[in-house]
């Protein structure tokens, strides 16, 4: 008797391909929801560095606060060691290395607004013999997509509690013992810690009774 060759009918083939088909997607959505699972862990992760890096930068920078002017009034000879304003601080420190030729700075951290909320931005102007110099470079952004946020500082009273947060120091000579950064962000995943710094120098000032500049400048 005639062999005839055996093969795959169509439903077969069709039924196969069909399998493969689906076999196939399985997979791909299986890899494409770990790449999205992994991209956002990293994206999540980003933020967490970013933040603790702007943390400790910021109370790096204001633990250290020097007692130097960076403004005299000509009539008066008053000194201005620190100088707070709404959503504005402007103090003198040092830089790390990698940031500064050495010596001492004018520092300034301010909100503005940006494209996404606020931004808190960090301007250093270097501090001469002629007074302060121009800026070498544009402001760096520490932070953005702030909802709010506001820069405080404190006094000590004479009978050694704690004064009220303010967002305005004009006293002549004297660094506030305290600051304080509070900051809210668009993005309720960025949680900031309230973060309240000791000025080590600020504290030598903190019981003397604090002297305003002239005017109220």
């Amino acid at each position: 008797m005639k062999k005839h060759a055996q093969g795959f009918t169509l439903v077969e083939v069709v039924v196969a391909t069909t399998l493969l088909a689906l076999a196939l997607a399985i997979a791909f959505g299986t890899m494409r929801g770990a790449s999205q699972a992994t991209a956002k862990a990293e994206a999540s992760a980003q933020r967490v560095q970013r933040l603790r890096a702007a943390q400790n930068f910021l109370r790096l920078q204001l633990t250290s606060a020097l007692p130097v002017p960076f403004e005299f009034d000509s009539e008066n000879g008053s000194a201005t060691f620190l100088r707070a304003s709404p959503g504005k601080l402007e103090f003198v420190g040092t830089l790390p290395g990698y940031l500064a030729r050495g010596g001492a700075y004018k520092q300034t951290l301010e909100l503005v607004r940006g494209e996404d909320g606020q931004q808190l931005r960090f301007q250093n102007q270097q501090l001469t013999s002629d007074g302060v110099a121009e800026p070498e470079r544009d402001p760096v952004v520490l932070l953005d997509g702030i909802a709010e946020g506001t820069l405080e500082v404190r006094t000590i009273g004479e009978d050694g509690r704690p004064g009220p947060w303010q967002d305005h120091w004009n006293v002549s000579a004297q660094l506030p013992p305290q600051a304080r950064i509070r900051l809210r962000f668009r993005d309720e995943r960025r949680v900031w810690p309230e973060m309240v710094v000791a000025m080590r120098l600020g504290a030598a000032y903190a019981a003397t009774p604090p002297v305003p500049l002239a005017g109220g400048q």
